[in-house]
């Protein structure tokens, strides 16, 4: 049986992972097969990560349906050395799991979520809410709150957005977004894209590109059409990237801010 107790706080192992005990009831499936059937899983932040991910006790792992990995990847998962391949009607995932070096989480399996490998299990639940991406980090708040700041947006001199009626939304280890009313943004100026993102904390998004002849990055303005509960005062409105874009918040210019987006928003323009 798993020594760890829920009584520990967050702690970390002598190879740098972050890790504490959660009291949530985690299930993960394949198809329709239950992998994983929890009650006392692990968050892990492994060194440089910036969102956790679970690992379980073997005897709450259906560890019939794991084999040794034929081809385990060098240098990853903080050094790790142990990976299984995972069998599940008829097909073979590879790396699909495997074991932490750390002796904090001996006797712990972690597993690959298919919305980030697409080598992992396709669905996850805590309790009997359905999750995607990642785990929510506890140690992460985000608050969407309805606003009457004066927010403008510009691209290359023209104004793409003008309200006095946002919703901000305030997010651990982020910048505030802004997200604005649809009647206050020139949807003509964009058009639609087929790409689209999870978030554990606000859902699935759709996006837009700049019509116009400014190097801007594509997919620069998105929406959350069904947002959770949770950011529901976002449904249907519009933000952009204040890394690519210029904003200005009652009459005074935000600054382009470093994220963890920027070098996804220069890689597809190239620079």
């Amino acid at each position: 049986m798993s020594t760890l107790s829920t009584a520990q706080s967050l702690r970390t192992t002598p190879e740098g992972i972050l890790w504490e005990p959660s009291d949530r009831w985690v299930r993960g499936r394949k198809g329709a097969v239950t992998v994983v059937d929890s009650h006392r899983p692990v968050l892990v932040w492994e060194p440089g990560a910036p969102v956790p991910l679970y690992a379980f006790p073997r005897e709450e792992v259906r560890e019939d349906l794991l084999r040794p990995a034929r081809n385990p990847p060098a240098g990853t998962h903080t050094q790790s050395l142990v990976f299984y391949d995972l069998a599940v009607d008829g097909e073979l995932l590879e790396n699909a799991a495997w074991t932490f070096p750390a002796e904090d989480l001996a006797g712990h399996i972690a597993f690959e979520w298919s919305g980030r490998t697409g080598t992992g299990l396709d669905h996850w639940y805590e309790e009997e809410e359905e999750i995607f991406v990642h785990p929510r980090d506890p140690h992460k708040r985000v608050d969407a709150l309805v606003s009457s700041r004066h927010v403008q947006v510009e691209i290359d001199g023209t104004v793409v957005a003008d309200t006095h009626r946002p919703v901000l939304v305030f997010e651990t280890g982020l910048p505030v977004r802004y997200y604005i009313p649809r009647e206050d943004v020139p949807l003509d100026l964009f058009s639609p894209t087929e790409h689209s993102t999870g978030c554990p904390y606000k859902g699935t998004a759709a996006y837009w590109s700049w019509n116009g002849e400014a190097d801007i990055p594509p997919n620069v303005l998105w929406s959350y059409p069904d947002p959770l509960p949770a950011v529901a005062a976002v449904k249907n409105l519009l933000a952009f990237y204040n890394e690519a874009v210029d904003i200005t918040v009652d009459g005074e210019p935000q600054e382009h801010p470093e994220t963890v987006f920027n070098a996804t928003l220069r890689s597809s323009t190239g620079r």
